[in-house]
């Protein structure tokens, strides 16, 4: 950032009185620009005992497959993002059956948040962000070429639940290894939070 939306004079990095991050405040009319972290929402839609995955036709990862899911908008419930992303990129109608993952992504101020979802009548395709859209069989997800790594760990966590017909809400956060070694965590870069 470097000039103030409110006044149009530049702004400056400084922690202001009473806070304890550093915000760009503008030199001349001292409004504190806050920015916050960035909301995914997306669903795990199944039908018929496939999960429907998209392959996406947009960087980061042209060509890889994930979850339909993408930034929240304003003024929508996470929800109706999770809904409308899966319209938007598979073409789909779904009943949202419940919140599945929230990822946490400090290092890129990003939350990843999944729903389980039905697909209404089983139709999909490809919206303008999706090169194609399938239904994969449990024992032919794409592991190799998945997108992101909050897509990987929502599978992994979901057909762990679908084993036992249980489904839990699992709270994670994925960091890189730097930052876990930094911060003293030997661990690996995916770690519970719950």
């Amino acid at each position: 950032m470097k000039y103030c939306s409110a006044c149009g004079h530049p702004v400056e990095q400084r922690i202001p009185d009473g806070d304890n991050r550093y915000r760009y405040v503008c030199v001349n009319c001292n409004t504190i620009h806050y920015q916050n972290p960035r909301i995914v929402a997306g669903t795990v839609p199944l039908w018929d005992g496939k999960i429907l995955l998209c392959r996406r036709a947009i960087e980061p990862r042209y060509g890889y497959w994930t979850l339909p899911a993408g930034f929240m908008e304003n003024a929508e419930t996470t929800v109706e993002a999770a809904a409308r992303e899966t319209r938007e990129e598979a073409l789909a109608e779904v009943n949202i059956e419940g919140l599945f993952s929230i990822i946490d992504v400090p290092h890129i101020n990003q939350v990843h948040m999944f729903y389980r979802a039905t697909l209404v009548d089983g139709r999909f395709g490809a919206g303008e962000e999706s090169l194609e859209s399938r239904l994969f069989a449990i024992e032919d997800i794409p592991w190799d070429e998945l997108s992101f790594p909050t897509v990987r760990k929502t599978l992994e966590l979901f057909l762990e639940d679908l084993k036992t017909d249980n489904f839990q809400v699992h709270l994670k956060d994925i960091r890189p290894p730097t930052a876990s070694i930094r911060s003293g965590d030997q661990n690996a870069s995916m770690r519970n939070t719950s």
